[in-house]
């Protein structure tokens, strides 16, 4: 399945390890960064790599998941973008960026991988 890379910024050692391993296991390659400007030195660096975002929206010190999401769409704005988090929910009407979806903590791993595969495929049938 690998026709580009997620990438998975989260600032908790272990649910980025969880979300890593589950999106592996369901047959994504990822690309896993502890905050912000790790995740957008990587995509930078390649920003042709990648399929999708799964991302916290608090990321310690640095720039939001917020802020790294609209950095993504401005290179590519089809890209989808799943948001995860334990208290920002309600900010994301106004913060979240267009056809994005919200996971809140704490969540089951399949309901990443669902989001995310529903969101890939929506993308690939817009562009059929």
């Amino acid at each position: 399945m690998s026709n580009g890379a997620v990438l998975v910024v989260e600032d908790e050692q272990l649910i980025l390890l969880d979300v890593e391993s589950a999106l592996e296991e369901a047959g994504f390659e990822v690309v896993a960064a502890h905050n912000a400007a790790q995740a957008l030195a990587a995509f930078d660096a390649e920003p042709g790599k990648f399929k999708g975002l799964v991302t916290d929206i608090r990321l310690g010190a640095g720039k939001s998941g917020w802020e790294v999401a609209r950095h993504l769409r401005q290179a590519n704005p089809t890209i989808p973008v799943i948001y995860m988090s334990g208290d920002s929910a309600i900010h994301w009407g106004a913060e979240g960026v267009p056809e994005s979806v919200m996971i809140t903590k704490p969540f089951f791993l399949p309901q990443i991988i669902t989001a995310l595969s529903t969101l890939l495929n929506q993308q690939h049938s817009d562009h059929t």
